[in-house]
């Protein structure tokens, strides 16, 4: 094992590769992902909102109320609230 400014060259050397390892494998995984979404999108779904929706399936059920809220806070102060439709 050499040492090289008190780092070792062999276990630095290791760490780098593994990353470098995991890196292609994050590569790969990202291509699988955009030939799912290409998919989804011949078949007439929108990738955009279906990232939306992996997003969304991600968050704790307390942080989306939170973000939908603050989201209508800040849209109704812009006027942009979508009005709701009254039903005779």
């Amino acid at each position: 094992m050499s040492d090289v400014g008190g780092i070792s060259s062999v276990q630095l050397r290791s760490f780098i590769e593994r990353i470098e390892r995991l890196e292609e494998e994050k590569a790969e995984v990202a291509e699988q992902i955009r030939d799912v979404l290409a998919e989804a999108r011949g078949m007439g779904f929108d990738a955009k909102i279906m990232r939306q929706v992996l997003k969304i399936r991600k968050m704790k059920i307390q942080e989306r109320q939170e973000q939908e809220e603050l989201l209508d806070l800040y849209l109704a102060a812009l006027d942009m609230a979508i009005p709701e439709t009254q039903t005779a």
